[in-house]
C-alpha cells in the first residue's frame, strides 16, 4: 500500500475540502443551516479520513498493527486498524458540529430574539441572558451521544490491542451505553409502548415496561456493536454492510424530514430525525473513505474498533431516535447471523478461534470453514441436531465410518452461502451477502411503514399524511 497520494488524489481531496469549507462558512447567513452543514461536514471527513489513512498505513505497520490477509495466495501484510482512524476523525467532526444545530437557539438565548445587535440591558444581565430558551435536553442528547462513542472506541482499541475473548467482548458496549440511558432516563424517560390491536383487549392501548425497557434498550447497546463484528472475517464485509445500514436509515429519516407538501406542519418526530442525519451523514463520509481502501483486494484492515464503533453509531441514533424498532428491520441478516452464530458463541458446540471461510490456494477460491468436533465430541442430542441441519443443507457435515458427525461448517451465515452456492471468489461472496443485506433493508422499511397498520392504527409516518 502506497502510503503517499497521487497528484490526482491530492487536487481531489483538497477540492472536496476547500469547497466543503465554504458551504459551511457560508451556513452562518442564515440560521445555521446545520443539515447542509452536515453533509458538508461529512465532505471534510471523507477527505480527512481517505488521506490519513492513506499516510498512516506504513506507521502503523511499524507499530505492529497488522495483519495476514489470509484470502490471498500470497497472504499480504497489510495495516489493521484503522477503523480507529475513521472513528477518531469522525468524533472530531461531529464535535466541531455542536454548534451549528443550536445556532438558532444560542443567538435566540444569548442576544434577545435573535438580535444580535440587541442591547443587553443591566437587569437582564443581572438574571441570565434568556437561557431558559435555550433546547437544553437536545444538547444533552447529543452530548450523551458523543460520550457513548467516544467509550465505545476506547473499549474497542483496547480489543484491537489485547485480542479480548468473545465472552468478554459481548459486554463491551454495556458500558458505553450508560451515558446514553442516563440522559434518556432524565430528559425522556418514556418507558410505555403501543400495544397491538389484537392484545389490546388484555393489556389496554399502552404498556408500561419500565425498568425493562430500558433493559430492551441496553441489549440494543450491547447487540448492535457485536452484531457487525460477528458478520465479519473477509474483505469490505463490515464497512460495506455498515454502508448499506446508515443509507437506509437515512432514507427512513428523510421520510419524516422531507415535507409531504409545502402546506404541510412538520412531523412530530422531525427533530429526533434531524438528530439522526447529524449522526448518520459524517459516518457514512467516513465509511466511504475507507471503504475505498477495505474493498477486495484490501489495502488495510478495519479492525474491531471500527465494528464497535459502527454498531454503535446505530444503537444511538436508533435509542436516541426513539426508533429502535425500525433499526431492529434494518438488521435482520444481522439478527439472523446471531442467532445462527450462538451455539459456536455460547459453546454448545466447539467453536474455534476463527471462523473466516477457508482459502483455496488451487482453486483462489473461498470455502466453508469447518469446526473439528474429533477432540471434543458432540453430545448425543446436539450431534442429533446438527445432522439435521445438515439434512436441510443448513451445515455441511461430515461423518466418520460410526456414523458421527466428526466435522460440520463454522455457524456463520458466511459459511452458510458457501455451503448454498458453492465455492466463490471472495468478492463475489461479499456482493452476495451485501445484495441480501439491501433487500432485507428495503423489505424492513417497507414492513415498518406498510404493513404495521395491520398491527397497529397508526404508523408514526402515517401522522405526518394524515396532517397534511
Amino acid at each position: 500500500m502506497s502510503s503517499s497520494l497521487s497528484r490526482t488524489e491530492t487536487l481531489s481531496l483538497f477540492s472536496l475540502f476547500a469547497a466543503c469549507v465554504g458551504i459551511i462558512a457560508n451556513t452562518f447567513h442564515g440560521d445555521g443551516e446545520p443539515l447542509i452543514a452536515s453533509i458538508a461536514f461529512s465532505g471534510i471527513a471523507f477527505a480527512s479520513t481517505y488521506a490519513l489513512i492513506r499516510w498512516l498505513g506504513d506507521v502503523f505497520i511499524r507499530a505492529g498493527l497488522k495483519g495476514k490477509d489470509m484470502s490471498k495466495r500470497n497472504a499480504p501484510i497489510i495495516p489493521e486498524t484503522m477503523g480507529a482512524v475513521c472513528a477518531v476523525v469522525y468524533l472530531l467532526i461531529i464535535i466541531v458540529f455542536i454548534p451549528f444545530p443550536f445556532y438558532k437557539d444560542i443567538v435566540v438565548a444569548t442576544s434577545g430574539g435573535g438580535n444580535r445587535d440587541f442591547i443587553v440591558k443591566a437587569e437582564q444581565v443581572e438574571t441570565g441572558r434568556f437561557l431558559h430558551r435555550f433546547p437544553h435536553s437536545k444538547l444533552a442528547s447529543y452530548l450523551s451521544a458523543i460520550l457513548s462513542l467516544q467509550s465505545v472506541v476506547i473499549l474497542g482499541l483496547g480489543d484491537d490491542l489485547f485480542d479480548i475473548r468473545w465472552r468478554h467482548k459481548l459486554l463491551i458496549p454495556a458500558f458505553a451505553s450508560i451515558p446514553m440511558l442516563i440522559v434518556y432516563f432524565v430528559d425522556f424517560g418514556v418507558t410505555q409502548i403501543v400495544v397491538p390491536k389484537l392484545l389490546r383487549p388484555y393489556f389496554g392501548e399502552l404498556l408500561n415496561l419500565g425498568w425493562l425497557y430500558y433493559a430492551y434498550m441496553a441489549s440494543i447497546g450491547i447487540f448492535c456493536p457485536n452484531s457487525i463484528n460477528i458478520l465479519a472475517g473477509i474483505n469490505g464485509l463490515e464497512v460495506s454492510q455498515s454502508i448499506i445500514i446508515a443509507l437506509l436509515l437515512i432514507l427512513n429519516d428523510l421520510l419524516y424530514v422531507l415535507p409531504i407538501s409545502p402546506s404541510a406542519p412538520p412531523h412530530p418526530a422531525t427533530d429526533s430525525h434531524f438528530f439522526s442525519l447529524y449522526l448518520l451523514l459524517p459516518f457514512l463520509g467516513t465509511s466511504l473513505a475507507l471503504w475505498t481502501q477495505n474493498w477486495y483486494p484490501a489495502k488495510v484492515f478495519v479492525g474491531d474498533t471500527y465494528c464497535y464503533f459502527a454498531g454503535m453509531v446505530f444503537a444511538v441514533v436508533g435509542i436516541q431516535g426513539h426508533f429502535s424498532k425500525t433499526l431492529l428491520l434494518l438488521l435482520i441478516p444481522q439478527i439472523a447471523n446471531f442467532l445462527y452464530s450462538a451455539p459456536q458463541l455460547f459453546h454448545v458446540v466447539p467453536c474455534p478461534r476463527h471462523r473466516l471461510p477457508r482459502f483455496n490456494g488451487r482453486t483462489g477460491l473461498l470455502e466453508p470453514s469447518m469446526a473439528d468436533f474429533t477432540q471434543k465430541p458432540l453430545r448425543p442430542p446436539v450431534e442429533l441436531v446438527v445432522k439435521v441441519l445438515g439434512n436441510l443443507r443448513l451445515l455441511k457435515t461430515e461423518e466418520d465410518e460410526e456414523g458421527r458427525v466428526v466435522r460440520s461448517s463454522n455457524f456463520t451465515i458466511i459459511n452458510l452461502w458457501l455451503v448454498w452456492f458453492g465455492p466463490m471468489r471472495e468478492d463475489r461472496l461479499a456482493t452476495g451477502l451485501l445484495g441480501m443485506q439491501i433487500a432485507c433493508g428495503l423489505l424492513g422499511l417497507w414492513v415498518r411503514h406498510s404493513l404495521a397498520l395491520l398491527v397497529f392504527t397508526a404508523d408514526n409516518w402515517s401522522l405526518g399524511i394524515s396532517r397534511s
